[in-house]
């Protein structure tokens, strides 16, 4: 009877495992691996639409170009909205931060703490202080990796990646900035975060670094610039 009855609770838990995987290894990371695979998927998508209606964009600014009913001033004003709105190409002296993870072998400066896992990464907070640190300085235009920052742009990070604008980007991360560069970088010193990140830096060997540069060019915005907002439900 003894017998019977282990064999009888072995072949329960046998069925629940079953019916928990639904025929799959429990033990695996494969459905996490799929989840990877689908953001990268994605965020390639997106890269290539966000080309796709540049390309648009372009064309519809020569076609406008060509059949301009508008009077010079109409035109000065429009070029001045686009470059407040960040859909125009912009120039001039700047400058680059770069924000890096800690290497993988971190360890604690003397005089400080061992180190936790949240103190060897960049977090959003971080990257949010150096755009908030750039903007106060007076900077024109800001870009994040590759994209042109607007109004309505959020730097959001998931775990260690970071979120833009529908595409998804690893460290080390590089934030440029249009603007007088002696603004910009007084900007960076006089900023708290900023400098309770460079603690950081000093204590685990987080990535900092800055490049000025006479002369950069951010691309214009050529994602959608439409306003999604949430409404009372009546």
């Amino acid at each position: 009877m003894l017998t019977a009855a282990v064999f009888a609770l072995a072949g329960l838990i046998f069925v629940t495992s079953f019916n928990t995987a639904k025929g799959t290894n429990l033990r695996t990371d494969a459905s996490l691996l799929r989840l990877s695979d689908l953001i990268e998927e994605r965020s390639h998508k997106n890269a290539g639409l966000d080309e796709t209606t540049a390309a648009l964009r372009r064309q519809v600014d020569a076609l406008a170009a060509r059949d301009d009913g508008s009077t010079e001033a109409q035109d000065e004003r429009l070029r001045a909205l686009e470059a407040s709105a960040g859909t125009a190409e912009t120039a001039g002296p700047g400058l680059t931060v770069t924000l890096d993870d800690a290497p993988p072998n971190a360890q604690a400066a003397p005089g400080y703490p061992e180190p936790q896992a949240n103190d060897l990464v960049i977090h959003q907070q971080d990257l949010q202080a150096v755009v908030n640190a750039l903007w106060q300085g007076g900077a024109k235009g800001i870009k994040v990796m590759d994209q042109r920052l607007i109004s309505t742009s959020a730097v959001r990070c998931v775990g260690n990646t970071l979120i833009l604008q529908g595409r998804v980007y690893s460290p080390p991360y590089k934030i440029t900035a249009v603007g007088d560069r002696g603004k910009l970088n007084k900007a960076l010193a006089d900023s708290p975060a900023i400098q309770n990140y460079r603690l950081y830096v000093k204590a685990y060997g987080l990535g900092w670094k800055v490049d000025e540069h006479k002369a950069v060019t951010l691309p214009g915005y050529s994602g959608t610039v439409d306003l999604h907002y949430a409404k009372p439900v009546s």
